[in-house]
């Protein structure tokens, strides 16, 4: 069976005086933000005294953006008769997000909790150099990282949670006991 000729044409025609009938959807960007999704990937944020300078996201990024140089510090004995610890201290954690695909396993891999997503996503540069951002810039974006969904109200409680509350609950009666000497 042949096709009539036109039909193409028609079907087309139809198509567009449809949707010339519709209402726009034309968003008015810079004058109005956009409502992202919660949890919505923008740039990441580092809250640097989680990092313990592992390097595993260095290691994990596909494309090598993260630059991380530190040191080390010897730490004193907690106790009498201990020993000294080392440490690693950050000196400069960078990201270079002109090279960044925004997969998130730098995210995902960090043990410590130390990088997040924020929603943030305008930070756009006239000069390319400008896109690796430094630990201060991005401490700065870690503030606009949303709170984690609540628990379930049946769960237990996260075993860190229970850990730091007897931490702390120990240091407040440690704190309390009278010492020798005080009156």
């Amino acid at each position: 069976m042949a096709p009539i000729p036109g039909s193409g044409l028609a079907k087309g025609l139809a198509v567009t005086l449809r949707t010339m009938t519709q209402k726009t959807v034309t968003a008015q960007y810079p004058d109005v933000q956009p409502d992202l999704p919660p949890r919505s990937r923008g740039v990441i944020g580092l809250f640097e005294e989680n990092c313990t300078v592992c390097m595993l996201c260095a290691r994990e990024c596909p494309d090598w953006c993260i630059y991380i140089d530190s040191h080390k510090e010897t730490v004193p004995a907690a106790a009498p008769g201990g020993r000294e610890r080392s440490r690693n201290v950050l000196d400069r954690f960078a990201i270079d997000f002109s090279l960044c695909m925004y997969c998130g396993i730098c995210i995902e891999v960090c043990p410590f909790d130390a990088l997040f997503w924020s929603p943030e996503f305008e930070y756009a540069e006239t000069d390319i150099r400008d896109l690796t951002h430094e630990r201060d810039k991005l401490r700065e974006w870690m503030w606009t990282v949303p709170a984690p969904p609540a628990l379930d109200a049946g769960a237990e409680e996260p075993k860190e949670l229970g850990a730091a509350r007897k931490t702390a609950e120990k240091l407040a009666a440690a704190q309390a006991e009278p010492r020798e000497g005080d009156t």
